[in-house]
Parts: structure tokens; sequence; C-alpha cells
């Protein structure tokens, strides 16, 4: 790879960097960053990480059969697919794809979608995740309803 091409990915990889922090984002922010994959590719403003990808910044964890992340002046985007799981230290969510975008701060997930927080657990078709503010929305599939069990905090134990 000639020393421009070198640069050049690593810029892209750069672009992969912006997954998606919760809670304390400023000290995530710093955190190194490593990926790994069975194979790497990198066309056009695209890198691809295919085979047990995965990125990780801090405690933050993003994994999938297949990662991609573009890169635009703008706005940069990391798109997942296959067996797709974002682990925080508080939550976990699991889904057949996932698209973050850095403009917006907006991570979809879609596919049999299971976000737990602790024992609780939710379950639908997608949810829509507001990584700056927290805002979240799970919408139903086929049935059009989402499933949910909740457990109260426990005192005293």
């Amino acid at each position: 790879m000639s020393k421009s091409g070198f640069f050049k990915t690593a810029v892209i990889a750069l672009a992969l960097t912006a997954l998606p922090t919760i809670g304390d984002a400023q000290t995530a922010s710093r955190d190194p960053i490593m990926w790994t994959a069975r194979t790497v590719e990198y066309v056009g403003e695209t890198l691809t990480l295919r085979g047990e990808a995965e990125l990780v910044q801090g405690d933050n964890r993003l994994r999938a059969n297949q990662i991609s992340g573009f890169s635009q002046t703008s706005d940069s985007r990391i798109e997942a697919s296959g067996d797709v799981y974002f682990v925080t230290p508080d939550q976990t969510i699991r889904g057949d794809r996932a698209i973050y975008t850095t403009a917006d701060e907006m991570i979809v997930v879609t596919g049999d979608v299971i976000l737990t927080q602790g024992e609780n657990v939710m379950t639908g078709a997608s949810l829509t995740y507001n990584v700056r503010t927290g805002a979240a929305r799970i919408q139903g599939g086929a049935s059009g309803r989402v499933q949910g069990v909740f457990y109260p905090e426990r005192s005293g134990t």
C-alpha cells in the first residue's frame, strides 16, 4: 500500500471511531479505539470490516458480522449488519442491523431488537436511540407489539 493510501485508510478508520458513547461521553471520546476483523477492505470513502468485526472504545463495544464506516465532509456513518451487538456498561442492544449517524447522533437498530438494562428487557422490531439526549423509541414488529419485563429497584438487599 502506498503512503498516501495508508493515510487515506487511517482517515477512514477514524470515521469508524464515531462509535456512539453512552454516559460519560467526554471520557470515552478520549479513550483509544481498537478495531478488529477477519478481513478489511477500503474502497472509495468506505472502510469495511468483515468477519467477527468489532469496534471498542473505552467500555463501549460494537460487534457484528460486518461493520462499514463512511466518511463524508459533513457527516460520518457506521453501518453494522449480522448479529449486531452494541454493549455499554449499562445496556446491551441486539439486532440484525444498525446504522449510526454522527450528524444527529442517532443509532437505529432493526430486526428482532432486544434491549437489556440490568435485569430489565424490552423487545421489538426497531429501536431508535439518540445518544446525546438518551431519548429512545422502540416499535413492534408484525404483531405491532413491544414487550418488556421490568424489575423494580430492590432496596435493602
